[in-house]
């Protein structure tokens, strides 16, 4: 069996990855908080005679059913389902990085209990939880946000733990151990702070998530208000416009839901191979 590490060619395409994510992530900002003041339009202005426009100069992404313009619509959208995903992927990090602590750092029954939790409530799919924990509300932005923290801080938690168990044998530990260190302190000025690049990348990595959640519940009707732009709102509400052979309704949402996703991922690749120095010389077969 022959091995062999990732070559200089590898490495080129990962740099380019990340340079081309940056640029993405950074043109996401930029348009979630310029374009709406700059634009000086009312995003939600209807003009029936310019309804369901193809793509121009005067409407780069064309018009939806109402005449409304799709480019700030989509950026409006866009803005909407990043507030949610970012604010729902914090509460979901710190739910989970202090859930996985105290069960990695107390062990024991509690470490059992604790897991045979996270395990049962894993076990049910999380747009099922989502839309039960939202069906207890009235749709508006924090039942969605609440829904979508509830349900991913479960993969952080496991993480958490695993990175604790881990540390709980390190030199560092046992010295705190034999200067009288209480547990609770060991965990809160040792274990804690060395995980947390750890629940960092799993907050990042579940901010795509919890947009994409939230762009499905608001596509079954579940979400956010209709009348609020958000890309799952969007993306449900050309499905007429789609079967009538008008593309743009769909597909520009759809690119403004799927890039960011992508770009985030790039980025939390290049923080992962950061934080793991192993993963750069992975090897291949």
């Amino acid at each position: 069996m022959a091995w062999r590490t990732r070559g200089p060619r590898h490495r080129s395409w990962r740099t380019l990855r990340v340079r081309t994510s940056a640029v993405l992530v950074g043109a996401v900002v930029l348009a979630v908080l310029l374009v709406p003041p700059l634009a000086q339009l009312d995003q939600q202005a209807v003009d029936l005679a310019s309804k369901l426009e193809s793509p121009s100069w005067a409407h780069p992404f064309g018009t939806d059913d109402l005449g409304r313009d799709l480019l700030l619509r989509c950026v409006y959208g866009l803005r909407v389902s990043l507030f949610v995903g970012v604010a729902a992927a914090l509460v979901a990090a710190v739910v989970g990085t202090a859930v996985g602590a105290l069960a990695g750092a107390l062990g024991g029954w509690v470490d059992r209990v604790v897991m045979r939790v996270v395990d049962a409530l894993a076990s049910v799919p999380h747009l099922l939880l989502g839309v039960f924990v939202v069906a207890l509300f009235r749709p508006g932005v924090w039942p969605v946000l609440l829904s979508i923290a509830a349900t991913h801080w479960l993969s952080t938690a496991r993480i958490v733990r695993a990175e604790v168990l881990s540390l709980r044998g390190r030199p560092f530990v046992d010295a705190a151990i034999s200067g009288g260190a209480s547990r609770w302190r060991i965990a809160v000025r040792h274990l804690v702070p060395a995980v947390l690049p750890q629940a960092g990348l799993a907050a990042v990595l579940s901010v795509p998530h919890a947009m994409w959640h939230e762009s499905a519940l608001s596509f079954l009707g579940l979400g956010l208000p209709a009348h609020m732009a958000s890309l799952g709102n969007l993306i449900e509400g050309a499905r007429g416009s789609l079967l009538a052979g008008q593309w743009w309704p769909t597909l520009f949402p759809g690119l403004f839901l799927i890039v960011p996703t992508l770009a985030v991922a790039g980025l939390a690749g290049a923080w992962r191979d950061r934080i793991d120095p192993r993963r750069r010389s992975e090897l291949m077969l």
